[in-house]
């Protein structure tokens, strides 16, 4: 009885491991796609950032989420949530017309089944309201979620930065 048991388990733990190996390339495959998406998504919003510098807030309301549950702690200050909130911000910031460019450096990125987030700095330069130049280096967190196949920012949270804090009036 003990050998027929022990082979029975054998036999189911061989069995596992064989579906596991079957389920771990397609897993991968599927990580690799989901990686190459969301650096793509990444990459789509530090371009609407800096195209917002410009005073064009359009593509960043394409690149966040619309829903009720986003966030945003940005270099201004404030603790805003649900797009409607969060959408103001951009309008108001375009108009602010900074200039200059951001870059995010030294990106740490994790990605689960809908949710994956980024780890980095934002380097660069804008213009306060008075044309002076201000340097950019502050750490960022960025998270996305997978809205029916696209990625979308659902969080955003920076250091502050002395000169946008000062004109926002907080």
């Amino acid at each position: 009885m003990k050998g027929s048991r022990m082979k029975k388990r054998m036999i189911w733990l061989l069995m596992f491991l064989a579906l596991a190996n079957f389920s771990t390339p397609a897993r991968a495959q599927a990580a690799e796609g989901d990686s190459a998406a969301v650096t793509a998504a990444v990459d789509q919003f530090y371009a609407a950032l800096n195209t917002m510098f410009t005073g064009d807030a359009g593509p960043m309301k394409e690149v966040w989420s619309h829903a009720d549950d986003v966030t945003y702690m940005g270099p201004a200050g404030g603790f805003q949530n649900g797009w409607p909130e969060i959408e103001k911000v951009w309008d108001d910031t375009a108009a602010l017309k900074l200039g200059g460019k951001v870059v995010p450096e030294k990106m740490e990125m994790r990605i689960g089944e809908d949710l994956a987030y980024t780890f980095n700095y934002e380097v660069g330069e804008n213009f306060d309201q008075n044309g002076v130049r201000q340097q950019v280096s502050i750490r960022a967190t960025n998270i996305f979620r997978n809205e029916n196949g696209q990625w979308k920012m659902i969080g955003h949270h920076t250091d502050l930065l002395p000169y946008l804090e000062k004109n926002s009036g907080k």
